[in-house]
């Protein structure tokens, strides 16, 4: 009898530590979002280098997976996680509840899992992933924007770019769809538009705002940069949209209006403290991003070279995806009661990002030149799955029950 009881004790004991890691896994926005992100990025890249090499064969177009995957599926997610965390401190209006963002996550839940089994069994079922995704996308807009009305702050100007951006995103999302179920012609456009008005305009609209804040920078707020990137922006699609890498007229501009205000802040670069050089490396990727970006379509379009997206990935991988992981540490220990700072696991995480960079940007020369990159893009690949694993060991569980770090 005694040991029955004991073992009914230790199922209750169970049930309650099951119920309670549950309830604080969901307990904070950011928490189950990242979760979500982070995992799509191994999946997504997985599938993708096993459809690259012949082994798995997709249901639709491996180039669309990957660029959904990645934007919708991956940056998406991560980006709502960080929102939905900040947005209502950067606006002074209540957090968000539990059942309103979790309303999202439910819909990015089905909806990812029936993308990336689509993809592989059936391009019906993948639409429909799609469409269920886009429906999260656009509530997750819809819930920023009211927080946005209901703020009576003065100064709206940086949450309206980071809405702004949102709402581009929103659009190239639709784009996107519609382009997949009736035009390819569209992909392209949307691609543009998620690349530079979606992924880099918002994480730079929040960088701008809060890398120097970390930083200590007492600097006074460029009010007119946001306006100017934004219509360069639109005026490198454009261009792109009338011609191939005829975008390099403007990514010279781009890269030395940007280039001139991060001088202008004068970050204490190099830093002593992790937390802070990475972000400062991400945006200091950017207009080496720009330039780099300028000269590969030139290039390209004198001599008819192909370098494999260079431009994209340096300024997607350098900047966005730098930043993410330099963030999402960030509101990962800093929202769960760990000390805010950095040991040797994210030192490594952090000097890992930028072997994730260089390795991609190597493969788009190597790819230049007309020699044999498989083995650099295998390599590169694995890199990424690398980078995202360990970050996994070292944070998911603080993410799933609070973990303290040692």
């Amino acid at each position: 009898m005694m040991l029955e009881n004991l073992k009914q004790g230790d199922l209750m004991h169970m049930k309650f530590s099951e119920n309670a890691e549950e309830s604080y896994f969901f307990s904070q926005p950011h928490q189950p979002f990242f979760i979500l992100a982070f995992v799509n990025a191994i999946v997504i890249m997985l599938i993708f280098l096993l459809s690259y090499k012949g082994i798995l064969n997709l249901a639709i177009d491996p180039s669309k997976f990957h660029a959904y995957g990645l934007t919708y599926l991956m940056f998406t997610p991560a980006f709502f996680a960080f929102l939905f965390t900040t947005f209502p401190r950067f606006s002074s209006t209540p957090v968000i509840e539990k059942n309103i963002y979790m309303r999202v996550f439910s819909l990015y839940y089905l909806g990812a899992t029936l993308f990336v089994l689509g993809s592989i069994a059936s391009p019906v079922l993948s639409a429909l992933g799609m469409i269920i995704l886009f429906s999260g996308h656009l509530m997750g807009f819809l819930i920023l924007k009211k927080i946005y009305t209901l703020s009576t702050m003065e100064d709206k100007d940086d949450i309206f770019w980071i809405l702004t951006a949102m709402f581009f995103g929103v659009v190239a999302h639709l784009v996107f769809i519609v382009g997949h179920l009736f035009s390819d012609v569209l992909i392209r456009f949307s691609t543009q538009i998620s690349i530079y008005l979606f992924l880099f305009l918002l994480t730079f609209s929040v960088a701008q705002r809060m890398v120097p804040f970390f930083s200590h920078c007492m600097i006074e707020k460029n009010m007119r940069l946001l306006k100017v990137v934004t219509l360069l922006l639109i005026l490198h699609i454009v261009l792109e949209t009338l011609h191939t890498h005829l975008s390099f007229i403007v990514d010279i501009v781009l890269s030395y209006v940007i280039g001139k205000e991060l001088f202008r802040w004068n970050l204490p670069f190099p830093n002593p403290n992790p937390l802070l050089w990475i972000l400062h490396i991400s945006l200091y990727w950017i207009p080496v991003a720009f330039l780099m970006a300028a000269m590969s379509n030139l290039t390209a379009l004198m001599s008819d070279r192909s370098f494999l997206f260079l431009d994209i990935h340096t300024l997607v991988l350098g900047f966005v995806f730098t930043i993410l992981i330099g963030f999402g540490t960030r509101v990962t220990i800093g929202h769960s009661g760990n000390m805010m700072q950095a040991g040797r696991w994210e030192k490594v995480l952090f000097n890992w990002t930028q072997v994730v960079v260089v390795l991609r940007l190597i493969t788009s020369m190597v790819a230049a030149w007309g020699w044999n990159f498989m083995v650099l893009f295998d390599i590169s690949v694995t890199v990424w799955l690398i980078m995202f694993i360990l970050w996994a060991i070292r944070f998911f569980a603080v993410l799933i029950s609070g973990k303290k770090l040692s």
